[in-house]
């Protein structure tokens, strides 16, 4: 089943409550095009956590899961994932995460660990809340340091705020 990964670890090492101002339908809509705009985008480390690596460029590779995998998140993938949305929203929508290292020097760059995550969201009425797992890698970026990037990532999409967080029920 598209966007349900059938085994989510029950074990979690990041969580998080928001509230949204815009549509489920258009908050996964965000969702999609934003984690897949995020795959062809090189950030300094610095730019999403406190650098335990100095001079690290950091670059995502996100997939959508799809029963027992993943499918990488490119233009083919998100535009069948929104095609899924128009029709009806997910209850929950499940992401890896793959963050790539890399050290650079002058015109170098030294490839490091990945770190891979898995993220779970679902949507409740008037509430979404994010799960994060570590599988593994050096955790560069903490849990609560990708939530934080993401949801910056899907605000700055609109002119508003469209995640809020909130303190967990």
């Amino acid at each position: 089943m598209l966007g349900v990964y059938n085994n989510f670890p029950e074990t979690v090492h990041g969580f998080a409550c928001f509230t949204s101002s815009i549509s489920i339908k258009g908050l996964q809509q965000v969702i999609v095009t934003t984690l897949q705009k995020l795959n062809n985008e090189n950030f300094s480390l610095e730019a999403i956590t406190d650098p335990s690596v100095p001079q690290c460029t950091v670059s995502f590779e996100f997939g959508i899961a799809e029963a027992g995998y993943f499918n990488y998140l490119d233009t083919e993938e998100a535009d069948r994932t929104l095609k899924t949305i128009r029709k009806e929203a997910f209850q929950t929508m499940d992401f890896l995460c793959a963050i790539q290292y890399y050290r650079t020097k002058k015109e170098s760059k030294a490839p490091l660990r990945f770190d891979y995550y898995m993220l779970r969201f679902t949507f409740n009425e008037n509430l979404i809340r994010a799960q994060v797992f570590h599988e593994r890698g050096p955790r560069h970026v903490t849990p609560e340091d990708l939530v934080n990037f993401t949801v910056n990532k899907l605000n700055e999409t609109s002119t508003k705020k469209i995640l809020k967080f909130v303190d967990s029920p």
